[in-house]
């Protein structure tokens, strides 16, 4: 798995939602400035979210969109298979998106097993991870100081 800057910003996007969630909108101008993302770009992604049902939105000059759930309720799987697809690094290991591989016996096939492995502990993390967290670590790191740009949570 390899998010894309779809999903990136995506992601960055629920993140504003998940801090304002309740019954207002955002507008889709504060996110895109806040967020540095474009406009055009960020209406696409917000349109495909809601398809998904993982945002509601409202038309006019009031409108803007908010979490269809609460923060906590949307998990980050969720979100990243309906814009990426799978969360398997190779096809043949994919529990949703499975694609048959070239190996002589797939089933004894060490990269599968690895990979599997791997997919196992993406999809783990992604599955125990909701919007309510992206928007904690969001906090806590908005109230550290100034970290180096090779900091890892």
């Amino acid at each position: 798995m390899k998010l894309s800057v779809r999903g990136k910003y995506a992601l960055r996007a629920l993140t504003v939602l998940g801090e304002s969630y309740g019954p207002e909108v955002v507008r889709i101008q504060a996110i895109s400035e806040q967020q540095n993302i474009p406009k055009r770009f960020l209406e696409q992604i917000l349109f495909d979210l809601k398809s998904a049902g993982i945002v509601e939105s409202r038309r006019g000059v009031a409108g803007g969109y908010r979490l269809a759930a609460p923060p906590d309720k949307i998990p980050l799987a969720k979100v990243i298979r309906h814009l990426e697809g799978a969360l398997a690094p190779v096809g043949c290991i994919s529990e949703r998106f499975y694609e048959k591989c070239s190996c002589p016996d797939e089933l004894k096939c060490p990269l599968r097993s690895i990979m599997k492995e791997v997919r196992d502990a993406i999809a783990n993390i992604l599955e125990h991870s909701t919007v309510a967290d992206l928007v904690a670590r969001a906090v806590k790191l908005r109230n550290q100081p100034d970290l180096p740009l090779d900091y890892v949570i």
